[in-house]
């Protein structure tokens, strides 16, 4: 929820100043956590109290069914529970369902949920093949084309132009997208992007509609006015006429969604359009403490958000060695909050990619605190990660066994994973997914594949018990809008936030402002993390996202990879360093002083010899058959990296 629930507590100056402004046009610039949903329901309630409008002419706009019910919700505790709150699509399909015997003598056309079935048509009209992430990927450049008015026959240049990574060359998409139109003219059906553009064509080419329409609702109220995308705009538009009763209410820092075609411009700049309009801001937040706003306002200059939450502990920022440790430190911490009192729903772990999720799954699992993925399928869920076990498994009942090699390069080989991400914005999640696949054989890479499937097997079973009052898992994405008493953004290395393919300096702004929604997420705790290897054990040649040292106080240190500490007494050799950070590790796991595991010279003399198998290792002096037996396959693993 975007603010407090409506309490009898008064309205701050600012959101009075919102409620007061009771004719259009008026633009309403709201900081996260400032009460926007509580100011625009209290303006739209007090349009109808003072007579201002009469209910049934107001129409609210908004981007979810989840915020129009709030909405709603709120109006009806207002009294002005007959006014509409909709989304653009519910609205259009409203309103064109009304006019259809007006515009047409035919039966209205179907309306496609997915726009799956169809690409998969034209695919094959055009003997193109898609595997299924290629075919979202498709879809969402249709919806990106639709959202931003690109004709067909424009498609590729403009996408081109826009900078789009889709996943076939922009000619090949380019003709998909026609085959795709064709296909739905052939069959009488429209996707969701044709409602709003059937309906502003029946507006703005039918007189007698747009009188009806314009009659009916003569008041507009916009929520999230940031997200608007061209088609949505040319909607509003043709809604709106040429009367000024218009309310947008947004915040530019919170602009995440310009891969989808929304643009900020229209909020930006809405005093060029309208130059009389009342422009509010409101800056109070009341969801943070002021330590955790103090974070927040670093990552945007120029915009300050003022803390209404009181004081709370500090943020931390945290390196680990590597994802597991960074999974295993986050639920360290979230059992902390636990036994301090915090329930496990008021918690949350945010990311910038869904394929991140599966080490805190396995994390939370492994300790017994119940989960729930937002915004996305559970790991073991996804359609990719289910085909490639499945690859996993057949290749176990083949009767031509794949050559011996380390698990990790087998696994990879099996999966047929690329080498680079793939183009396209869910190829590329799709292929995160399986590097995860990849991950995980790294960490346990002396065994074999029948041991690495059981292990996926059981990791499956443990992380599908029904999760209920769980910590909440998210993309950065999927957590706009909701927030918690607890936050751990993680993954925070350069690569990921900001994500590779984010080289234009827009596209850098807007990671930086999916990293202010994950920070504002927070009421009280907040803590950042990243680690500087993927795999336990792995290379460590991450670096910490760019953001974090814009996010440090003055005065305090740079943002660093931590060292690991180097055992006395031993030479400088990466490997003999290895071997020991293993042998402490080892020690503290058996309770013995690290000299019981291995002593420094046959350390020593491990890496001077190198060996490449058991034998090799058995002829190292030091490394009797009890010791090979309890350790050749971690110092062998070692040796191999």
């Amino acid at each position: 929820m975007d603010g407090p629930v409506d309490a009898p507590a008064p309205l701050d100056p600012e959101q009075q100043q919102a409620v007061e402004a009771v004719t259009g046009p008026v633009c309403i610039l709201a900081g996260a956590g400032t009460g926007k949903t509580r100011a625009i329901t209290h303006r739209i309630a007090a349009m109808v109290r003072t007579e201002v409008a009469e209910p049934d002419h107001i129409l609210a706009v908004t981007f979810t069914t989840r915020a129009a019910g709030e909405m709603r919700g709120r109006l009806r505790g207002l009294g002005a529970g007959r006014v509409q709150a909709r989304t653009f699509h519910s609205a259009a399909l409203r309103q064109l369902r009304y006019f259809w015997p007006r515009l047409s003598a035919g039966p209205p056309p179907t309306i496609v949920e997915s726009k799956l079935p169809t690409i998969r048509a034209a695919a094959a009209r055009l003997r193109v093949h898609l595997d299924p992430a290629a075919q979202r990927d498709v879809a969402s450049e249709i919806e990106w084309a639709k959202a931003a008015q690109v004709p067909t026959d424009s498609y590729a240049k403009s996408a081109v132009a826009a900078g789009r990574e889709p996943p076939l060359d922009p000619e090949t998409v380019q003709k998909l997208f026609a085959a795709y139109e064709d296909v739905n003219a052939e069959r009488g059906q429209v996707d969701f992007e044709d409602l709003l553009v059937m309906t502003a064509y029946a507006i703005e080419q039918h007189r007698d509609i747009a009188v009806r329409v314009r009659e009916q609702y003569r008041h507009f109220v916009v929520d999230e006015y940031q997200d608007v995308n061209p088609l949505q705009q040319r909607l509003l538009e043709a809604w709106l006429g040429d009367r000024d009763s218009l309310c947008v209410v947004g915040d530019p820092n919170q602009t995440i969604y310009s891969f989808t075609g929304a643009s900020a411009s229209y909020l930006v700049d809405f005093r060029e359009r309208w130059p009389d309009a009342t422009v509010v801001r409101l800056v109070r937040d009341y969801r943070s403490t002021k330590q955790v706003v103090e974070v927040a306002n670093r990552l945007t200059p120029g915009t300050t958000l003022v803390a209404q939450g009181g004081d709370g502990p500090v943020p931390t920022t945290t390196a680990y060695d590597d994802e597991p440790a960074e999974a295993a430190g986050v639920v360290a911490r979230i059992k902390a909050l636990q036994r301090e009192g915090v329930a496990l729903r008021e918690i949350a772990v945010l990311y910038r990619v869904n394929a991140q999720s599966e080490v805190y799954e396995s994390a939370l699992a492994a300790a017994g605190l119940p989960y729930l993925v937002r915004g996305g399928a559970r790991f073991f869920d996804r359609p990719e990660v289910r085909e490639g076990i499945m690859r996993l498994r057949a290749s176990l009942r083949s009767a031509n066994p794949p050559e011996p090699q380390p698990l990790p390069d087998l696994v990879a080989e099996l999966l047929n994973i690329a080498a680079e991400p793939p183009s396209g914005r869910v190829a590329r999640e799709a292929w995160e997914s399986l590097r995860a696949l990849v991950g995980l054989a790294e960490e346990m890479p002396s065994a074999s594949l029948p041991e690495f499937v059981d292990e996926l097997a059981a990791r499956e079973e443990a992380q599908h018990a029904p999760p209920v009052d769980g910590v909440t898992l998210a993309s950065l994405h999927a957590a706009k809008g909701l927030e918690w008493d607890a936050v751990f953004v993680v993954g925070l290395v350069d690569g990921t936030l900001p994500i590779t393919h984010a080289t234009t300096a827009a596209q850098i702004d807007e990671e930086r402002r999916l990293l202010y929604v994950g920070i504002t997420r927070a009421r009280r705790h907040l803590a950042l993390s990243w680690a500087s290897a993927r795999a336990a054990g792995g290379r460590r040649s991450r670096k910490p996202s760019r953001f974090l040292d814009q996010l440090r106080p003055p005065g305090a240190p740079p943002v660093v990879a931590p060292k690991p500490p180097r055992p006395k007494g031993l030479s400088d050799d990466p490997l003999v360093q290895a071997l020991a950070k293993w042998r402490l590790e080892r020690s503290r796991e058996e309770g013995v002083p690290a000299y019981v595991v291995f002593d420094n010279k046959t350390l020593e003399a491990i890496a001077a010899r190198r060996p490449a198998d058991r034998a090799e290792l058995a002829d190292v002096p030091g490394v009797g058959p009890k010791k090979l037996e309890q350790y050749a396959d971690d110092v062998l693993r070692i040796v191999r990296r």
